[in-house]
């Protein structure tokens, strides 16, 4: 099981909360362009942190396949016979390496972050190609 982490989470809702305080102080000083930067960006990182908390589990795999965490907040059980290929797409940029984790299910692409897996995407693709085969 592949989840996001807590202090991930504690940061986006403080990151709402900050973004938060900043729209009512921007509103009290009567600034729109400070309300109109710190509302949405509320709303972004509020949804964000709601997401993680109403699905924190991203990833996990059991004897029967995988189940994936599809749209905002729902699930999905894939079976093993069902996922095509599990690679990992790295990237270089800037100097700066990257890395996703990618479930092929021929109707879906399933695309993790290390952020959302809470572990490294390259260990989660070894885990899941000796679970699957």
């Amino acid at each position: 099981m592949w989840k996001v982490r807590r202090e991930l989470v504690a940061l986006k809702i403080l990151g709402a909360l900050v973004c938060a305080a900043l729209a009512v102080y921007w509103w009290l000083a009567d600034d729109t362009r400070g309300l109109i930067l710190a509302v949405p960006a509320t709303l972004l990182v509020g949804a964000m942190a709601l997401r993680d908390l109403l699905a924190p589990v991203r990833l996990s795999a059991d004897e029967s396949g995988i189940t994936v965490v599809h749209g905002f907040a729902g699930r999905r059980h894939v079976p093993w016979e069902q996922v095509q290929d599990v690679t990992v797409d790295v990237r270089t940029r800037f100097g700066r390496r990257s890395e996703m984790l990618e479930i092929d299910t021929g109707d879906h692409l399933h695309l993790f972050s290390p952020h959302e897996l809470g572990a490294s995407p390259t260990e989660v693709a070894a885990v899941l190609r000796r679970r699957g085969t």
